[in-house]
């Protein structure tokens, strides 16, 4: 595991505090939106854009760039959050989000904010799009690499599937995907609905190297993340064990918060059981080229 310091850690834990209040004001303006898997996702995507990316704010079609893929398109408040933070665009625009006139739209689309690399919205299409950014990738012979993030729920969408085998099979080394493992989707419990378990072994008899974590410890996450560029011959998931609603005591683990919105009672509630960490570095304090 990476061997990040106290301090390290405890920089990207306020980051991604200030990430999930970024998310309870964007979807309480909004009116509408997904902040359940959001905040979930929040520490995950702070340790990749602040930590573990290999990117540019200031040049955001540098070539030589790491490569986001957001599956679960649904949950981009974290994702323009993040977007915003790192530098990309100013983090007063975020409150506009699902606007008309708005470059934050309800599911991200490439071309609209800095950043973007993919359209998404329809669930179980994103790995096959980082499967494709893989393969040119090698075939450049480039040092870049895609990082492909799903959910748990999209793993009921067959094309997911058809690009795990693929990507399985022709052995894409330069792959890494995180899964969103917090075990709800829409309706409720995933292995209610659906039942994905055993996952990590499905994945295996794919063809996967696999790495299981707790997806709110900050060295973990790291980890896994360093751990897949040191193997050549196979993709890698790793499975992040999250909780919905991560930070806010009424959301978390409730599927109702999946696609509801909080009122304003609601999101003061929530602002106050984040306020107790101090704020985030400055935009030009995250702003930086990994690597």
């Amino acid at each position: 595991m990476s061997g990040i310091d106290g301090k390290t850690a405890a920089n990207l834990q306020k980051i991604a505090n200030e990430i999930r209040k970024d998310i309870i004001r964007m979807t309480n303006r909004a009116g509408s939106g997904h902040p359940g898997g959001a905040l979930g996702m929040a520490d995950v995507l702070t340790a990749l854009y602040f930590h573990i990316l290999r990117h540019d704010p200031k040049r955001p079609d540098w070539p030589e760039r790491d490569r986001l893929i957001l599956s679960n398109g649904h949950i981009c408040p974290v994702l323009y959050a993040s977007l915003a933070r790192s530098g990309y665009f100013p983090a007063e625009e975020l409150v506009t989000l699902r606007q008309f006139g708005s470059r934050l739209q309800g599911h991200p689309e490439r071309g609209h904010l800095p950043g973007i690399e993919s359209a998404s919205g329809p669930l179980g299409a994103g790995l096959a799009q980082a499967v494709g950014l893989a393969l040119a990738a090698k075939a450049d012979g480039a040092e870049w690499r895609p990082y492909c993030l799903t959910s748990d729920g999209e793993h009921d969408a067959g094309p997911h599937w058809e690009a795990v085998l693929f990507a399985g099979s022709r052995g894409i080394g330069n792959l890494t995907m995180l899964v969103d493992r917090n075990s709800i989707q829409l309706d409720g419990p995933t292995e209610k609905i659906m039942p994905l378990e055993p996952l990590a072994e499905k994945y295996r008899a794919f063809g996967w190297n696999v790495t299981e974590i707790d997806g709110h410890d900050f060295s973990q996450v790291i980890g896994a993340c360093e751990g897949a560029r040191a193997v050549a011959d196979r993709p890698t998931a790793v499975i992040c064990r999250t909780v919905l609603g991560k930070g806010v005591s009424f959301m978390e683990n409730d599927h109702r918060w999946h696609g509801q919105a909080p009122n304003d009672e609601q999101a003061a509630q929530a602002l106050r059981e984040l306020a107790p960490n101090p704020p985030s570095p400055s935009s030009d304090e995250g702003a930086h080229a990994n690597r």
